[in-house]
């Protein structure tokens, strides 16, 4: 039995002490109303009404729970209330991630964006590389993210795919240092720090074939996520980094590493079909955090990353 409606009837029927009137605040027939109200009584166990050809009276027993019945009505309509404010994206949690390489300063942006536009909604940031992110899209642990192409998108939705500037990292003392561009054929000797590569296993070898391509393959492949290691390695061990712009990497307060540019593409990312407005709310903070903190740009569709050939390839 529906009791939500069965209710309705009752209290329409104790308001208006008439089926007929009952019925057409309800929008149905009457013998239904009728049936409805003799089938809660029969549930209740109680009667609802004394009945005659000319009225219907409340009994006392219905009387006794006609406040019961209004009560329940209420929080009926403000559960569903509550559900449409879920289901639009206005309240409620969601689970997000980003990846690792994101600064500060962008994160920054995001969350104050994200705010602004889902006051009441409660954000579960996580840092996660695109490799788990996706695991967690696959296990139904995660809402939404912000990964690296080139990856499986198969079974997501993406939003707009943006560009970041990514470039080499190395000692300002470097010969290479004093070049605006720097060719990547005259890395040759250093080796190459990159992220490990369980996080993000397509744009790894999408790097080093790049690299390849470039004529620079890397005396040896280090591995670092840290900005303090990472700037270790670069500065003490004849090493050079791959980083975007706006990574702490780029930026050290001492003035020792100098950077120079190449590609990085992001995307917000969800599961097909599961997309809403708090979903909505977070792409569009990532895609602006990403454009006005990280100098981003947009690029249409996403694509894997295929740099320049050979003899146009810088960093």
């Amino acid at each position: 039995m529906d009791l939500v409606r069965h209710l309705e009837c009752f209290v329409a029927v104790a308001e208006e002490s008439h089926f007929g009137r009952a019925a057409a605040r309800l929008g149905m027939a009457q013998p239904p109303l009728s049936q409805r109200i003799q089938r809660l009584e029969k549930e209740l166990g109680v009667r609802l009404f004394e009945r005659t050809s000319r009225q219907v009276a409340i009994t006392e027993a219905g009387t006794l729970l006609l406040a019961e019945a209004r009560e329940l009505l209420a929080r009926s309509e403000s559960f569903r209330a509550a559900a449409r404010r879920i289901r639009a994206g206005e309240t409620g949690l969601l689970r997000a991630a980003l990846a690792p390489d994101i600064s500060g300063e962008t994160v920054a942006a995001l969350l104050a964006d994200f705010r602004r536009r889902r006051a009441g909604l409660e954000l579960e940031l996580h840092e996660l590389s695109t490799a788990e992110q996706l695991a967690g899209f696959a296990a139904h642990e995660l809402d939404v993210g912000l990964i690296h192409h080139p990856c499986d998108v198969t079974g997501l939705e993406l939003g707009p795919v943006l560009r970041r500037d990514l470039g080499v990292l190395l000692p300002r003392g470097a010969a290479q240092a004093e070049l605006d561009e720097v060719p990547l054929a005259s890395l040759t000797g250093y080796d190459l720090v990159l992220f490990p590569r369980a996080g993000a296993p397509a744009v790894y070898d999408d790097l080093l074939t790049a690299c390849a391509r470039g004529g620079y393959t890397p005396a040896a492949v280090r591995h670092g996520q840290g900005a303090s290691f990472v700037r270790g390695l670069v500065l003490s061990s004849g090493a050079v980094a791959l980083g975007p712009r706006d990574t702490q990497l780029a930026a050290p307060a001492d003035g020792d590493l100098v950077w120079r540019p190449l590609a990085w593409r992001h995307s917000v990312a969800w599961p097909r079909g599961r997309g809403d407005a708090a979903v909505a709310a977070f792409a569009d903070a990532a895609t602006h955090a990403l454009r006005t903190a990280a100098g981003a740009r947009s690029e249409e569709p996403a694509r894997p990353l295929h740099l320049r050939p050979a003899s146009e390839f810088w960093l």
